[in-house]
């Protein structure tokens, strides 16, 4: 049977998976969501001998389900392949008594290649489902790594185009060295002067426009997206949990009839409710532990069941959890709302409107599979240099704000079950960072140079995504205000 899909704001909206994927947003501005969550019909002991890719067509299938067999496992061959630097694909390590999920092998070194690794071909082969003749033009923010994760994905895939923006003050010097290097005719990457939310609240203001919209169609163009929104996007990333459940079972680490706790470094909210979907799935999976950094909107939702982005917004060290309007949160709010799409978009409305909203008592008493904190920076350096101190296993800044969440659950609950922590960017993404949380003196060098010494004192590879942009020349010059992403667009387009 066909698994449909609606909206978060509009009950009436009902749209088969490949639908879903190509509008990447709902009409109205609300985010499609399955009518149920299914069951996975597969036990431990079954997927425990499945490869990432197996367990991957096991878990897409039951979302996926207007997609064939053939053109699902055509999607995963292609996605999962030799772009990534092991076999697979996701290795789960030990360190200090913890799993540690490493999401960073694939083609730039951060959990978004887990995703956006399929997307374009899910994506493609939805157009061909539902002969759509028109240019596919992916539209997306980035706060650091979606944006190369995207380009790296749709790059010179015929029939799309793709737009990145991205806050050029608030990324990591190498996130930048990799979007405005990109190559292809069909990439167009964007500074502005703002900070993520800025960026990604301009490009939904983009997907709204209706006069635009009319323009690109006479065109012959049509808006998707590449973001957590998309449903494409989060449906591949439920499948690293299943995996690791599934390999912590082959292990002897996770038992018949036991549970595994996750901690997920969050900012948009995506990847961690890919783990609440697993969990729903009948995944065995405890507490779903929500670490945040310094910009702590999640963890003052989880603690009050107020959410407010009216504050200052910080930039950090974790600069992709550096995000004040979590918009994957929504689909959330869907769900304990009673899937109640006037509830939601009551809500949503007072988001854009007034920049808070607060959840009603009932609501907030179905949070329970969550657990909220934060970590400040001078936390997180002091996680990169406990556990490599005590391991010789470097940290990057995202996956540290998890291991020092971690210590603060642990502290506060006395819960010592079996944990796997989401590890989402390889250290030499953040250079700096790293250096300093190591405390070595960083002085004058950039950070390629600190890559030098980080792969000394690591005693692992420089990875090739840092190796070949090294010496690579910059392509995209483009800097705008955020009033001028439309124009931007337009102009990309041949349409101004």
């Amino acid at each position: 049977m066909d698994l449909f899909y609606t909206s978060t704001r509009d009950d009436s909206v009902r749209v088969k998976a490949s639908q879903a994927v190509l509008q990447g947003l709902s009409a109205e501005g609300g985010l499609f969501v399955p009518e149920e969550i299914p069951a996975l019909d597969r036990g431990l002991e079954e997927l425990a001998g499945m490869t990432y890719q197996e367990i991957a067509f096991e878990v897409m299938k039951l979302f996926l389900t207007d997609f064939t067999r053939e053109e699902l496992l055509h999607c995963i061959e292609k996605a999962y392949d030799s772009k990534f630097d092991t076999p697979e694909i996701v290795p789960v390590r030990e360190a200090d008594g913890v799993s540690y999920l490493e999401l960073f092998h694939g083609p730039t070194i951060a959990f978004k290649d887990m995703a956006l690794s399929i997307l374009p071909h899910l994506m493609t082969t939805a157009a061909g489902k539902n002969q759509v003749q028109d240019e596919i033009v992916i539209l997306t923010a980035t706060s650091g790594d979606t944006g190369k994760a995207a380009l790296a994905g749709f790059a010179k895939v015929p029939g799309t185009r793709i737009v990145v923006f991205y806050p050029k003050d608030g990324v990591s010097p190498i996130q930048e060295k990799q979007m405005v290097t990109q190559k292809g005719k069909n990439t167009f990457v964007v500074g502005i002067r703002g900070n993520f939310d800025d960026a990604q609240s301009g490009v939904k203001e983009i997907f709204g426009d209706a006069v635009l919209k009319a323009e690109m169609k006479a065109a012959g163009f049509r808006f998707s997206s590449a973001n957590s929104i998309n449903i494409g996007r989060l449906v591949p990333q439920i499948v690293y949990y299943v995996y690791a459940c599934a390999r912590l079972y082959k292990k002897g680490a996770l038992k018949e009839g036991g549970t595994v706790n996750a901690v997920v470094p969050t900012g948009n909210f995506g990847n961690i409710l890919a783990a609440y979907y697993a969990k729903r799935m009948g995944l065995p999976l405890g507490r779903l532990i929500c670490a945040s950094n310094e910009n702590r909107v999640l963890y003052d939702f989880f603690r009050t069941g107020c959410y407010d982005r009216n504050r200052e917004f910080i930039l950090t060290s974790s600069p992709s959890m550096d995000i004040l309007i979590s918009s994957n949160l929504e689909r959330l709010i869907y769900e304990i709302g009673g899937r109640d799409s006037g509830k939601a978009a009551a809500l949503m409305k007072r988001l854009s409107e007034e920049g808070s909203y607060e959840i009603t008592p009932d609501m907030q008493e179905k949070l329970g599979d969550f657990y909220g904190n934060y970590a400040s920076e001078e936390e997180t350096a002091a996680a990169i240099r406990r556990i490599y101190e005590k391991t010789g296993y470097v940290l990057d800044p995202h996956t540290a704000v998890a291991e020092g969440v971690y210590e603060k659950y642990r502290a506060e609950t006395g819960d010592e079950k079996v944990t796997v922590i989401a590890s989402t960017a390889s250290p030499f993404k953040f250079t700096g960072s790293v250096m300093k949380g190591l405390g070595q003196e960083c002085g004058a060098a950039d950070d390629f140079e600190l890559a030098d010494r980080l792969s000394g004192l690591s005693g692992t590879e420089i990875p090739g995504a840092v190796r070949e942009i090294r010496n690579a020349e910059v392509l995209h010059h483009r800097v705008v205000e955020v009033k001028d992403m439309k124009t931007a667009v337009k102009e990309f387009l041949g349409l101004a």
